[in-house]
């Protein structure tokens, strides 16, 4: 077993033996079909690192973009984005989930070099897609006004934000297809692509935001619903321009219509595989609805203080995703070409990578953490809460890093039952009743909840190594 990465010496005859640090950011971006499974690992990581990461941070930009200009209306409204993201977290578990598994399919069978079986298992994914969102979206729209009611929205919030709620839910089919079509594309190494389209969607929605908000120029003044046309329109545009790829343009992988017919072994398989998957995000994402309710015990300044915050730790986690990402396509596709310990290998450095990076983001956040949250809010109790939520919660960045690419690297090999009993008893077992303890019987307020975020994660790290190491993840098949 391989306990720490080793890089491969770089052949003479490898074509990118004499790349610079410039002339590597070149080719990660360029789109060009490479082979992971061999040459440098190290290198590997980085070119589908690079793409990724950018991938992630422009899904960061969706959330942030919103908050920034929806902090300008006004508490409710922010309250009102925070409260719908609480109750959509359940499709973006399922659509996570799904992604999972598709990620760990399409990787596998370009390991073993089987661009067909790839094919077809992005093609079914996609069937899936549709016909899960239009179960999230019927429901969604016509309980909007109860739904936000229940979450603890006061009339007034109910009545000024329930059509965000409802155009957030009608596009659930946008949010399901971005995270599966991006997965197919991260399984086939085209982690540029999925880059690009994140870039144009996240464009079109930072235009839209301030417009429709706003009412700029020729359009209307829609206040926070706004907000959610604007992020819909964009994510429904990238969703166009990843279909026109995978069936016209240049990725390894082109769908045809005939792949959509309905391949019921493979959707099962899928179907399989992302059970793991979506009850891992289910927990991952609950606990952090619990959170959110321990938090509002104490406020409506602490919930804003809290949404705010959460806005900006996303902004720096889901890049570090994006490294995770690259270590489970890694994982998944040279495991596919029978190099389970390259597989091993790919993991540990990735793992070192994002330490680095979310290494330096915490000590901007610790540092900065008080103008960071003034860029959202001029309230003294808002500004108090989120900035204790961003110290505290950067504490635990080191370990973050590697409790994702531990987590990824076990989805990427198929396994995503053992991430999933992880996430279970680290979140919902031991992080939560520390965060009530911590909140009220602790007399730390919310502050208590902040803190057991950084606990739990480290140990969800600590274990995600441990079980890691036993190396019961290269056996599994998908």
């Amino acid at each position: 077993m391989t306990h720490g990465p080793e890089t491969p010496a770089i052949q003479p005859s490898d074509p990118y033996a004499d790349l610079g640090v410039w002339g590597t950011v070149k080719l990660s971006l360029a789109g060009k079909e490479l082979d992971f499974t061999t040459g440098p690992i190290g290198r590997s990581v980085i070119l589908l690192s690079i793409p990724m990461v950018l991938e992630m941070v422009m899904e960061s930009v969706f959330a942030l973009t919103d908050a920034f200009f929806v902090s300008r209306v006004g508490t409710d409204a922010v309250a009102t984005v925070g409260l719908t993201e609480a109750m959509v977290t359940l499709l973006f578990a399922v659509a996570g989930g799904m992604s999972i598994a598709t990620t760990a399919m399409v990787a596998r069978r370009i390991g073993e070099k089987d661009p067909n079986g790839a094919r077809v298992a992005a093609a079914q994914a996609i069937l899936l897609g549709v016909g899960i969102s239009v179960c999230f979206a019927v429901p969604g729209v016509l309980l909007a006004r109860r739904l936000l009611s229940a979450m603890g929205g006061s009339p007034e919030l109910v009545e000024s934000g329930h059509r965000f709620t409802q155009v957030i839910f009608g596009g659930s089919s946008t949010i399901v297809l971005l995270f599966l079509l991006n997965a197919v594309f991260r399984g086939a190494g085209d982690a540029a692509i999925a880059m690009r389209v994140l870039w144009i969607a996240n464009g079109i929605n930072i235009v839209l935001d301030p417009c429709l908000i706003f009412g700029l120029g020729p359009f209307p003044e829609m206040g926070v619903t706004g907000a959610a046309v604007a992020t819909t329109t964009g994510r429904g545009i990238g969703v166009v321009l990843q279909l026109w790829v995978l069936f016209f343009g240049g990725s390894r992988i082109r769908i045809d219509l005939r792949d959509l017919l309905p391949r019921v072994a493979v959707m099962l398989r899928l179907l399989r595989l992302s059970v793991g998957g979506v009850l891992q995000n289910a927990i991952s994402h609950s606990s952090w609805d619990f959170l959110e309710w321990i938090v509002g015990h104490f406020g409506s300044a602490a919930v804003a203080g809290y949404t705010i915050a959460i806005r900006l730790i996303i902004f720096a986690i889901l890049p570090s995703w994006g490294m995770a990402n690259a270590a489970a396509t890694l994982v998944g596709q040279n495991l596919g070409a029978g190099s389970p310990e390259r597989a091993e290998t790919s993991a540990w450095r990735a793992g070192i990578y994002n330490t680095v990076f979310l290494l330096g983001v915490a000590v901007v956040f610790v540092a900065a953490a008080e103008p960071m949250i003034r860029l959202f809010t001029t309230e003294a109790a808002v500004i108090a809460v989120g900035v204790s939520c961003l110290r505290w919660v950067s504490y635990g960045y080191p370990a973050y890093a590697w409790g994702m690419v531990m987590v990824q690297s076990f989805n990427g090999a198929g396994d995503t039952t053992t991430p999933t009993v992880i996430n279970f008893f680290c979140y919902w077992l031991f992080q939560l009743p520390l965060a009530y303890f911590l909140a009220h019987d602790g007399g730390f307020g919310a502050t208590g909840a902040f803190m057991a975020i950084a606990i739990a994660e480290t140990a969800l790290a600590v274990v995600g190594i441990m079980v890691f190491r036993r190396g019961g993840w290269k056996t599994r098949t998908v």
